[in-house]
């Protein structure tokens, strides 16, 4: 049987330990049973323990006093905390202090198994969230439009509005999110993200709001929604606009009264969740279009914000480009290349549809499938060409002004190479005085010693 998962029982009584090994190990789970606080310590720090299951009544150094000091760890495993003798004031402490759940003996085998999956899942994300804020919360680029873009940011995260963050694929949407949440008080918390496209229309509602054993053919056992776990932190409802009809007017209700019931359920969950939403659809044109709710857009747009596209940010894609390089050598422990000035200027010139990924995608290829300490033009240019053929740059797309711009540096890089990079003959071929083609080259980012090879 596949393991799930490592699970640490402390609890002095030898027959509740005895117990709680068997049903959990029946379900999978690897799992280590201690008598005191002092050997449970020990065993954490030793590592691999995701799940403690941890009982308030305890020789020497009590449960709550423990799991204070274990609360301040960083990495700490998922707590459950246990009791024969709960009181309200003890359930509420040990949840204010971070515990998943509070158990009362004799324990439910099957409200414990739940119990301990949802906290397994939970610790999960937060190890992958605190592992993504090192990398996905530093937004590279110093032009106008990126500073604009901090700011906003900088004013909405303390605040507990909730964003509406739009922009074309691959600008980094999701990053913007990630910075509003660790810049808010909320950054403690969970943040949770709901691929709204990636999920069947049938089952969106049970993985937002969670449903109830025997809801639905397969719901074998109840499970939270993502709204739940998201609760105390932050929710992302990414592509939004891909939200069906149905499902946005149960979103709606539940924005409203922060408060939801599960899918085959009759109870009522309140909640403490900040929602964020992003999108790469217009959606006033979708409103129009009857596709999206325009009360469900006044609720998530309060703070509207716009994450520009990269042919916006002008010179951020060599800094962006420095800093993949960069990152990638150190991920891959290869020796650092260097992008010529030619290279660089053709990526500089491109436009970049897929924005900020693409321009990753492209450099962890170049890295990789280039021979040598050196990248240069031509490896650029052939990485960009479209698979089918054709010119790269989409010279077709754009304004008439961009594919004017792009036919004068196909025009004018083509005719360095002819002449071997010899400015003055390329002027003479071009009819055109040299002081003109300088401007222009200056202007397009063209060197005559890297573009004429």
């Amino acid at each position: 049987m596949t393991k799930r998962g490592r699970v640490l029982v402390i609890d002095d009584e030898e027959n509740i330990r005895t117990t709680l090994i068997g049903v959990l190990a029946d379900e999978g789970y690897d799992v280590e049973a201690v008598a005191s606080a002092e050997e449970g310590m020990k065993r954490i720090d030793a590592g691999g323990i995701d799940v403690l299951l941890l009982d308030v009544q305890l020789p020497g150094i009590d449960g709550i006093t423990f799991f204070r000091k274990l609360a301040e760890r960083k990495g700490a495993p998922a707590t459950v905390i246990v009791s024969g003798h709960a009181t309200v004031d003890m359930a509420v402490e040990a949840v204010r202090l971070g515990a998943f759940d509070f158990l009362e003996k004799p324990i439910d085998p099957e409200r414990l198994l739940l119990s301990i999956a949802h906290a397994k899942e939970i610790r999960a994300l937060k190890e992958e969230n605190r592992a993504l804020r090192g990398t996905t919360s530093e937004m590279v680029g110093r032009s106008t439009a990126m500073e604009t873009l901090r700011a906003e940011i900088a004013k909405a995260a303390p605040s507990n509005g909730r964003v509406l963050i739009s922009g074309e694929n691959g600008t980094g949407k999701e990053l913007v999110a990630r910075a509003i949440h660790d810049g808010s008080e909320r950054s403690r918390g969970p943040f949770i993200r709901v691929n709204c496209a990636a999920i069947p229309n049938d089952l969106i509602e049970s993985e937002l709001f969670g449903h109830e054993k025997g809801a639905f053919t397969g719901a074998t056992v109840a499970r939270t929604g993502r709204i739940e776990q998201a609760d105390g932190g932050t929710l992302l409802l990414d592509e939004v606009g891909d939200m069906s009809l149905a499902t946005q007017a149960k979103m709606l209700r539940v924005l409203e009264a922060n408060e939801l019931e599960r899918v085959g359920g009759s109870k009522t969950i309140s909640f403490d969740v900040r929602v964020l939403a992003a999108t790469n659809k217009d959606l006033a044109e979708e409103i129009r279009e009857g596709r999206f709710r325009e009360d469900l857009f006044y609720r998530l747009a309060v703070i509207p914000i716009h994450v520009p596209p990269l042919r916006e940010r002008k010179g951020d894609v060599e800094i962006l480009l420095d800093h993949f390089v960069a990152h990638f050598t150190e991920e891959c422990g290869r020796p650092p290349k260097r992008f010529s000035e030619g290279a660089r200027a053709a990526l500089d010139a491109y436009r970049w549809p897929g924005n900020v990924r693409e321009l990753k995608n492209l450099v962890e290829r170049l890295l990789i499938m280039t021979d040598g300490e050196r990248i240069g033009r031509e490896e650029v240019e052939r990485a960009l060409r479209p698979a089918g053929g054709g010119k790269a740059g989409n010279v077709e797309e754009g304004s008439f002004r961009e594919r004017v711009e792009r036919f004068e540096i196909d025009l004018i890089r083509a005719a360095l190479r002819r002449n071997g990079g010899n400015v003055a003959e390329t002027a003479r071929e071009l009819r055109t005085d040299r002081a003109n083609l300088h401007r222009k080259m200056k202007r397009y980012g063209i060197d005559a010693k890297s573009d004429g090879r």
